[in-house]
């Protein structure tokens, strides 16, 4: 019965999707990189931090092991991209591991995977903005007591231009996309090029952390360092998950922006390790281990400072990718009846204008909550997309066994041998950060799970009542009462009476009696203009409006003389908005008594002025 029910409805001025939508609205493979990759391409700025700040407990020693755990980093990218590339192709309605996992794996599955993907997609935005005005309140210190509110305003700008469309927001964000990446790839080459670091200004009277006298890595602290460098790979699924959002032929653009995704993530990151190495870089308090590298390669003088600013800029624009991926996922949990069919609506330039409103109030909350302070948000980070590749990629094995196409064996391997290291380093991650916050997420993942399923079951008894999926019974003449409330007899009166006849057998029009002299006056000018409804008066000694005549409405559907009872609420539609605050408001007060005590059908007729 639920699969009834699988089409949201739409508006006029939301046009469903037909599959042909506007192509001018829509990605480029070039546009979604811009638009889509944000994410993973600032995760550089923080993820071989990350592997050097846990290596440094192992001391000189243990950082020699940066360039090895980026290589395994990279190899699991390079497995990541040649899955999603082939989940691209078979699933091009987009949804990842949450569209994989719904064919292959079961709902509940799916379901999972689609909560670790949305408390990630919230956790990426409100992350990277925080990041970013981390960064930018390290450069300008007297706006730290302010970071709250400049978090905010960040956020609000990336909402306002996605709120334009996801190729809009393309065309913003290509430029400081295009100049991180060059000021990354130039670092790395211009690095190679040194025998030895051009500036030590950056890190000088900082406070090494680096752990003295140790000798030996362990395998825990390799896999901790592997784990906390995965956070370089959020962001990798995004792109597979918009496949709808790119121009066609989709499926080849997203291919192609995934392939190029991986490949510039790939290069970026093993050229910062193996730099890293070449200068014995060390992590120090205060200072980025990426503000060292472009102190190191490009000298303390421009070249560093707009490495620095492009990486404020980039990281504070990162969220984007969250408003790419997320909202084309929450279209997809709409039409499968786990989500308020509201979010599978779009707008005139193929927005999902509620799916973009409701991440930007959670990550808004997310923001205010924590103070602006990334550290509080980043032990969360990374866990769920984690669970997402895992599903997906078990998914894949899953298909691939099933449909038997070609190379199937091959590609199950490869899909296969990716489960497993995602799946290690979700225990890895969840188990080293547990303490951190991580557990929260423990918690979230199942609840999401719950209220996915809980707004299901209650679409499927919508579609019981309903009786979707049947073939009704046959139509017949119903006698039908309208009742009109009135107040004093005005031309709003007339268009009433005049619909309420047109609608049903009977009709009477009411009034709530306040005062007996104004009750005398309406009944002496009914009876001049005698319009040929009867007035019917509701005493009221409390002054009430909405519950006389909703009790009144009751009365009468206690004598069952009627198979169907209407109010028609008549009311005035203002010409401009700000006259809304001219109004009475005794069409709303009327409307929510009737609908919470009555089970009459509410009409309300408005006259534009």
């Amino acid at each position: 019965m639920s699969s009834a029910i699988s089409t949201p409805a739409v508006t006029a001025d939301e046009p469903p999707d037909t599959g042909a939508g506007d192509e001018r609205h829509r990605l480029s493979a070039l546009g979604g990189l811009a638009a889509l990759s944000l994410d993973a391409m600032a995760s550089v700025a923080y993820g071989p931090e990350s592997i050097v700040l846990v290596l440094a407990a192992a001391g000189a020693y243990g950082l020699g092991f940066t360039v090895p755990v980026t290589v395994a980093i990279a190899v699991l990218l390079a497995v990541l991209v040649a899955s999603y590339r082939q989940v691209i192709a078979a699933f091009p309605d987009g949804g990842g591991s949450y569209a994989v996992a719904k064919a292959h794996l079961g709902r509940r599955t799916a379901l999972t995977a689609a909560a670790s993907l949305v408390i990630d997609y919230i956790l990426n935005v409100a992350v990277s903005v925080t990041a970013g005005v981390a960064a930018l309140t390290s450069a300008v210190p007297s706006l730290y007591d302010d970071r709250v509110w400049l978090c905010l305003g960040v956020l609000a700008l990336v909402t306002a231009v996605n709120l334009r469309g996801i190729a809009e927001s393309a065309r913003w964000f290509m430029v400081p996309t295009a100049v991180f990446v060059l000021s990354i790839l130039a670092i790395i080459v211009v690095g190679l090029f040194r025998d030895a670091p051009a500036s030590t200004a950056a890190a000088a009277g900082h406070a090494s952390v680096l752990a003295e006298n140790a000798t030996a890595v362990g395998a825990l602290l390799l896999l901790k360092a592997f784990a906390a460098g995965c956070s370089a790979l959020t962001g990798v699924e995004a792109v597979a998950n918009a496949v709808p959002s790119f121009r066609t032929p989709r499926v080849k653009r997203a291919q192609h922006t995934e392939v190029a995704l991986g490949a510039l993530l790939g290069v970026m990151l093993i050229g910062l390790a193996v730099l890293i190495g070449r200068f014995h870089l060390q992590p120090v308090d205060g200072v980025t281990v990426l503000a060292q590298l472009a102190d190191a390669s490009l000298g303390h003088g421009v070249g560093f400072f707009v490495v620095q600013f492009a990486t404020v800029v980039l990281l504070g624009l990162a969220a984007n990718t969250s408003f790419g991926g997320l909202p084309v996922l929450m279209d997809l949990l709409a039409r499968d009846n786990h989500l308020p069919h509201v979010f599978a609506l779009r707008a005139d330039r193929q927005v999902y204008r509620y799916g973009v409103l409701f991440l930007a109030v959670v990550s808004a909350a997310l923001l205010v909550g924590s103070g602006g302070d990334v550290n509080d948000l980043v032990p969360l980070f990374s866990i769920g997309v984690f669970v997402g590749f895992t599903i997906c990629q078990v998914g894949m094995v899953r298909h691939w066994y099933r449909n038997r196409p070609a190379g199937w064996r091959r590609k199950a391997a490869l899909n296969g041998f990716g489960a497993v290291l995602t799946g290690v380093a979700t225990v890895v991650v969840t188990g080293t950060k547990f303490t951190e916050g991580a557990w929260g997420i423990v918690v979230a993942l199942p609840l999401l799970v719950v209220l996915f399923e809980a707004i299901h079951r209650s679409y499927g008894r919508i579609g019981e009542r309903l009786e979707l999926g049947r073939v009704p019974g046959a139509v017949t003449r119903q006698r039908s009462l309208v009742v009109v409330p009135v107040t004093a007899i005005t031309r709003l009166t007339r268009d009433g009476l005049s619909a309420a006849l047109s609608l049903g057998d009977e009709v009477f029009a009411v009034t709530v009696v306040h005062d007996p002299a104004d009750a005398e006056a309406l009944r002496r000018d009914w009876e001049l203009w005698q319009p040929g409804v009867p007035l019917l008066e509701i005493p009221e000694d409390h002054r009430r409006l909405g519950q006389p005549i909703a009790d009144f409405v009751n009365r009468l559907g206690e004598e069952h003389a009627y198979d169907r009872l209407t109010v028609l609420i008549p009311e005035v539609e203002p010409a401009h908005w700000w006259q809304r605050a001219l109004q009475n408001r005794r069409g709303a007060v009327i409307d929510r008594a009737l609908r919470r005590h009555t089970d009459a059908v509410v009409c309300r007729l408005r006259m534009r002025m």
